[in-house]
């Protein structure tokens, strides 16, 4: 039987970043990391987990939960730094 260890390890979400998409999507962690899986593999998908974190970040500040807020700017920080692709471009 896979774990969800083994879920989370053949996708390319850490941990903390599957969490989240479970919290926004309401799913379970292992429905999260294949919708994660299946996300970075489309064409906006890099994007759409971005805009998981930035939602969750701003529910956070909105309940004043700074250490949980600071732990999703973390885990939103690393996701954009892994996947250069999801950050916002700004035309000049």
């Amino acid at each position: 039987m896979i774990s969800l260890e083994d879920l989370i390890g053949f996708c390319d979400l850490t941990p903390e970043e599957v969490q989240v998409v479970a919290e926004h999507e309401h799913v379970s962690q292992a429905m999260a990391a294949v919708l994660g899986n299946c996300l970075l593999q489309s064409q906006h998908g890099c994007g759409r987990i971005r805009d998981m974190l930035t939602d969750e970040i701003r529910t956070a500040v909105r309940r004043h939960d700074v250490p949980r807020a600071r732990q999703l700017v973390s885990t939103l920080r690393h996701f954009l730094h892994e996947h250069p692709n999801a950050a916002i471009r700004h035309a000049a």
